[in-house]
């Protein structure tokens, strides 16, 4: 089988066929739509009717270890039981909609900033896998930036500046910025770790600007001066040029690449309209061959 790839963007994103994924165990498939991701960095695969084990499966198969430390795990079980299969909905264990004041709710909103999956744990994300499963009538769109076009246009000055720079990472971070209270011991476990500025693709050796609503403060630098350099960085990669903007349909399957891309969900009438979303993310480790 040979693969098509139809680019959505002028910089990145494209869209996938024909496969099914869920029969996908072939090492050639799995390296072609490897290597389509060191290209575009976010992968659209439409008719993927995913079952939740059926989803774990292909991410085992595609890149290995699965990303169980999740931010939310440190506030309680998931609805799956299984913290590999995040659960980015607004439902309960019921199926019914979560209510206005629910703390799951508070929690989930900050998907809506610009964040990166997985950048606050050791080792961090690489490549992230969401399926849809219900969507609502009205548009709850995902939006992605290519990390990389947004350091390619940095000025000289700049990528000379943000080179040897490290970060500080936390989930609690990006939430309590929403106004989100951790008790000491959920603090406890989520306390984060540093990670570069900057990565580069060992396969390609494109340069990736590294940033994330996660992003607390930057290593060895006064406190509001770090914060800024943050903002401003993260304002600069998403600019209109470099965003792609992910219309979902029903059974739609994306992958993305954590260290190559930024995303954050759009808002739709939450508290109204059911949507279920389930993600797994893989871990940054060395790939063993099959």
């Amino acid at each position: 089988m040979t693969l098509s790839f139809s680019p959505l963007h002028p910089l990145f994103a494209a869209q996938v066929s024909p496969i099914d994924l869920r029969e996908t165990d072939d090492p050639g498939l799995l390296e072609a739509i490897r290597q389509g991701m060191h290209q575009y960095g976010v992968l659209v695969f439409r008719n993927q009717p995913m079952t939740d084990d059926a989803q774990l499966a292909f991410a085992e198969r595609f890149d290995g270890t699965l990303h169980a430390k999740t931010g939310s795990s440190a506030l309680g079980t998931n609805r799956f039981g299984n913290e590999a299969l995040a659960d980015i909905s607004n439902l309960d264990e019921n199926g019914q909609l979560l209510a206005t004041d629910d703390r799951r709710r508070h929690y989930g909103l900050a998907n809506r900033l610009w964040h990166t999956d997985a950048s606050f744990v050791e080792p961090h994300g690489r490549y992230s896998l969401l399926s849809a499963r219900a969507l609502p009538p009205v548009d709850a769109d995902t939006e992605f930036a290519d990390m990389r076009a947004a350091y390619d246009d940095l000025t000289a000055e700049m990528k000379h500046t943000v080179a040897p720079l490290h970060a500080q990472h936390s989930i609690a971070y990006s939430r309590q910025i929403l106004g989100f209270e951790f008790s000491a011991d959920e603090a406890e476990k989520l306390k984060g770790v540093v990670q570069p500025l900057v990565r580069v693709n060992s396969v390609t050796q494109r340069r990736a600007l590294y940033l994330a609503s996660h992003a607390t403060s930057i290593m060895g630098w006064p406190l509001p001066e770090g914060r800024l350099l943050l903002h401003d960085l993260i304002e600069h990669a998403t600019q209109p040029q470099y965003v792609y903007r992910h219309r979902w349909e029903n059974e739609d399957l994306v992958i993305w690449d954590n260290l190559a891309t930024m995303h954050r969900a759009r808002p739709f009438q939450d508290t109204q309209y059911r949507r279920d979303l389930r993600r797994v993310t893989t871990l940054d480790l060395p790939r063993t061959a099959p």
